[in-house]
């Protein structure tokens, strides 16, 4: 299967992220559900060119911390 570009499937998909005026995106980690032809559902993912494998762990660590609540940014702490 050929590696395809992702950009305009999650533009499509309306995927969007919480940036401020200045920030600089420097890799991607993007996990997708696909449903295939024959209806066989599927899990992969998608990474940027750049990405190493201890950066790309570090961010699924990250994410999942954050999804199970227990990432508590302390900047917004103090502004709460």
């Amino acid at each position: 299967m050929p590696d395809r570009q992702i950009g305009q499937l999650l533009d499509t998909l309306g995927v969007t992220a919480d940036l401020d005026d200045g920030d600089m995106v420097t890799d991607a980690h993007v996990t997708l559900k696909v449903v295939r032809a024959d209806g066989e559902v599927a899990v992969i993912k998608a990474i940027s060119e750049a990405l190493d494998w201890v950066t790309a762990l570090g961010m699924l660590t990250a994410v999942l911390e954050i999804e199970n609540g227990g990432y508590v940014n302390s900047c917004d702490e103090e502004e709460g």
